[in-house]
Parts: C-alpha cells; sequence; structure tokens
C-alpha cells in the first residue's frame, strides 16, 4: 500500500518540461493552486536560470523534484547532492552503481534520494540492447533493494512494477511512478510502460510524475484539478 501520510493534492509531480525559464513561469502561474510540486528536469537545466526558478517555485511555497538522474564519480555525485541540501528541494534523483546510491544517500541532508530502476521509456527490447538479460520487473526488485541498502529513500519506478516492489520490498521505500497516461496512450508517446492515474496508486505508488497530458491540455489548470479529483477519490 502506498503511504498514508501524504497530503492528497501534494502526490501529484507535474514535469516541468519546456524550453525556458520565462514558459515554466507562466506555466506556473496558470497551474496555480491546482499543483503543489514539481519535477524541474534536464531540459531546463540547459536552458539557464534552472536554480533562479527552483528559488522562484520555493519562495510560492511549491516542493521541488530535481531530476537530474546522477551519474558519475560517487565523490563528484556526492558534492553535487549536497549543493541542493537546505533550499528546499524534496526529492533529487541518482542513476548508478551502488558506490553511486551510498554517496548520494551520504550527502543528502534534508534532500530525499531516489533511485531510478528502469526508466519507462525503456520496454524488454531495449533491455536487450543495453545488456541485460533479465526480466525487467527483476531487475526493478533487484534495483530497488539495492537502493535501500545503499541508503536511498525510494525509487522511480513504472505503476507497472509497483505492486511487487510493495510485497517484496520495505514498505519505508518511497515509489514515485511516472508514465501516467490515459487509456488511449498515443502511438507517438515515447512513454512505453504506463499506467493510469488510480491504477498507479492501487498498485501502490506513493506520488505520481505526470508531464504532457497537462502541460499539452487545452487548459492545463483544468487538466491538472482532473488528475487531483481522480486522487483524491483514490484516498477518499
Amino acid at each position: 500500500m502506498a503511504h498514508s501520510d501524504i497530503p492528497s493534492d501534494q502526490r501529484l509531480i507535474f514535469a516541468m518540461d519546456v524550453p525556458d525559464v520565462a514558459r515554466a513561469r507562466a506555466l506556473a502561474e496558470t497551474l496555480g493552486d491546482s499543483v503543489r510540486f514539481y519535477k524541474l528536469g534536464l531540459e531546463l537545466l540547459m536552458s539557464g536560470g534552472y536554480f533562479e526558478l527552483l528559488d522562484w517555485l520555493v519562495a510560492r511555497d511549491k516542493q521541488i523534484f530535481v531530476d537530474l538522474k546522477f551519474f558519475d564519480v560517487p565523490a563528484t555525485v556526492g558534492r553535487a547532492v549536497s549543493r541542493l541540501r537546505d533550499r528546499g528541494v524534496t526529492f533529487a534523483t541518482v542513476h548508478g552503481n551502488q558506490s553511486i546510491m551510498e554517496a548520494a544517500a551520504a550527502a543528502k541532508g534534508d534532500v530525499k534520494i531516489l533511485a531510478v530502476t528502469v526508466l519507462t521509456s525503456l520496454d524488454r527490447g531495449d533491455l536487450d540492447d543495453l545488456g541485460f538479460k533479465c526480466d525487467v520487473a527483476e531487475l526493478v526488485l533487484s534495483r530497488a533493494r539495492r537502493a535501500l541498502e545503499a541508503g536511498c529513500d525510494g525509487v522511480v519506478s513504472s505503476g507497472l512494477e509497483a505492486s511487487r516492489l510493495r510485497e517484496a520490498i520495505d514498505q519505508r521505500l518511497l515509489v514515485v511512478t511516472p508514465g501516467i497516461r490515459p487509456v488511449d496512450n498515443r502511438p507517438e508517446d515515447d512513454q512505453k510502460r504506463v499506467v493510469t492515474v488510480p491504477q498507479a496508486f492501487r498498485n501502490g505508488a506513493d506520488y505520481i510524475v505526470v508531464g504532457r497530458p497537462i502541460r499539452d491540455a487545452a487548459d492545463p489548470r483544468a487538466a491538472a484539478k482532473s488528475i487531483q479529483s481522480q486522487i483524491s477519490e483514490v484516498f477518499a
């Protein structure tokens, strides 16, 4: 089961995948109180003004998920993670081996570290290409166990594997689920292992990450409100 002590309106994390900070601020203003939690990723980092945007959102009482998937020499990852402390960041992602995860966990301070298991844009064929000859679900479980051993607080995982994580891994583990889509997933979408909003939470997710279904909606605020309503119904 998902952790019960998380306010329902904080369980939706909006992926702020836009080309520049000006557009990000405009979208945040449009969304208003319909979104409490924002994920800031690589696209915004490369556009400049990333940390100014982070501070701007924190000043507006928003929670922040720094999704930069730190992967480097462990000491470098540790130092990078330490720069996020005491500036209002809730989550940060790491994508690496045991020593990288351990370095991130040791340096985290007040930041919760999420280990990436298997990207939701990858399927069985993609894992074969990468040289992983195991089942997707088994790889997710293995990486989740090692993340917990390393001192990470949670994992990023498809909702398809969330129920197995809840059955097999310590209940302390936070589960953050991207790849949230309507049933009629678009053919051009690069997310392959997807679930709906209610399915993700019923499978055991604590948070969901939603991007395009809100960003590309005719009315982003209404789209976010609709998802918040679905979340409230699940936890009613």
